[in-house]
């Protein structure tokens, strides 16, 4: 077999660092359809910040990493990896345009024996059902003859510095033995932990949807009895404390589940599910219980503040946090901003303050307005709602005004200070 030279489609939160291990051991391309983020990249800096400026620069210089948005520099590529996004549209119906597109570019450039490997989260028959014929339309060449795939699926967690690309143990697979053979050896060839090669593409396919549909389950779960035992006054963190002394209880918080995997993958399952004839109960009512949860804060909030003889009208109210998690600047599909948005039915004065976030990329996406310092005012309500470091410490008793009011998302905020937490 020819030298590998690797081509990685989409130069996000997975394809860049995905890229840049490739790129260590050989020829890589990142090819991006963004000009803009392509340019960012090539001066040594990723704004997701999930590839160090140290990293990313010696990967350019040192390896001959290089990104573009121009086909032809992708066309003597032979092994192609799509990482783009797998988002749902206004009712949550599965979104593949973004796949589709990027089956057209490999379409376009794809050479008889070349090997396209899927990682973008899907329901299993996507790749072999939806991607491959239109890489065959467009390529007018005949998959498994005279070009192979494989599906790997991306496990990147945003702002996790701990389980990085390179130290995750991936799932593999392949449309033949003999390519599935090919993609595990590619991938265990830069990867620390290894590889688990699963019986086929959609077995692998499958197991991605399931790991993000069980964790969204599970918090829904937690978020149920929060739900529960606040009406009953029971502090629910400590009710989790209790059961984990149980050497087989499972210790999970309660909390907002943003983000661009267990609040979107889920849905792609669902459909597939009933596609297929079966209602997904537990998972669509997951769903819908967690999709609720920053309306349910906002409204604890204000139920705090009535006993607390808070007038809510034109109250003073400042949110620290508004990324979907904590110590990474991304904002996708946050449910912060659903607190932000109860709460601004009452009061236009509310400040949200984050570090981490672009305040140009929050208005654009949300119309939401945030500042990057934070502000020296006195608030009516503090509400802790992502557990940033930067927040870790923080005298938040002297930016409240008297008889102020604060609540804890994360539940991470010493007890005497907080008056309300999830």
């Amino acid at each position: 077999m020819k030298e590998t030279k690797i081509c990685v489609i989409g130069l996000g939160y997975v394809g860049l660092p995905l890229a840049r291990l490739f790129s260590t051991k050989y020829p890589t391309v990142g090819f991006d359809m963004n000009q803009q983020r392509v340019d960012a990249l090539m001066t040594g800096h990723d704004a997701t910040l999930e590839v160090s400026d140290e990293l990313l620069q010696d990967a350019i210089n040192n390896h001959g990493f290089v990104c573009t948005t121009d086909l032809e520099k992708i066309r003597d590529c032979n092994f192609y990896v799509v990482a783009v996004p797998t988002p749902v549209d206004e009712d949550d119906f599965p979104d593949l345009r973004p796949l589709i597109g990027a089956s057209e570019t490999v379409g376009k450039v794809i050479s008889k024996g070349d090997v396209v490997v899927y990682e973008s989260t899907v329901y299993p028959g996507v790749t072999e059902e939806e991607c491959l014929p239109v890489v065959e339309r467009v390529s007018g060449m005949k998959f498994n003859e005279d070009f192979f795939a494989g599906y790997s699926p991306e496990r990147i967690n945003p702002g996790d510095k701990e389980h990085t690309v390179e130290k995750i143990k991936k799932v593999t697979s392949g449309s033949t033995p003999e390519i599935a053979d090919y993609v595990d050896a590619v991938y265990n060839s830069v990867l620390v932990n290894g590889t688990h090669k699963a019986s086929s593409i959609k077995v692998a396919e499958a197991s991605k949807i399931i790991e993000n549909s069980q964790r969204d389950v599970n918090i829904a779960f937690m978020n149920e009895l929060a739900r529960i035992f606040n009406v009953m006054g029971i502090d629910t963190h400590d009710v989790i404390e209790a059961a984990a002394s149980k050497w087989n209880f499972i210790k999970l918080s309660p909390g907002l589940v943003g983000g661009h995997c267990i609040s979107v993958d889920p849905y792609y399952l669902i459909q597939k599910a009933q596609a297929n004839g079966v209602w997904p109960r537990i998972m669509m009512n997951a769903r819908r219980l967690n999709d609720m949860m920053g309306e349910y804060v906002g409204q604890q909030v204000v139920e705090l503040m009535n006993l607390k003889g808070i007038l809510v009208k034109d109250a003073k109210i400042l949110i620290l946090g508004i990324t979907f998690k904590e110590n990474c600047p991304d904002i996708r599909n946050t449910k912060v901003v659903d607190i932000y948005s109860m709460l601004s039915r009452y009061t236009p004065n509310i400040t949200v303050y984050d570090p981490w976030a672009n305040a140009e990329h929050v208005m654009k996406e949300y119309n939401t307005p945030i500042v990057n310092t934070l502000p020296d005012s006195k608030f009516d309500v503090v509400i802790l709602a992502v557990a940033h470091k930067e927040f870790i410490g923080l005298d938040i008793k002297s930016m409240l005004k008297e008889n102020g009011l604060v609540y804890d998302v994360k539940g991470i905020l010493p007890r005497d200070i907080v008056d309300g937490r999830l």
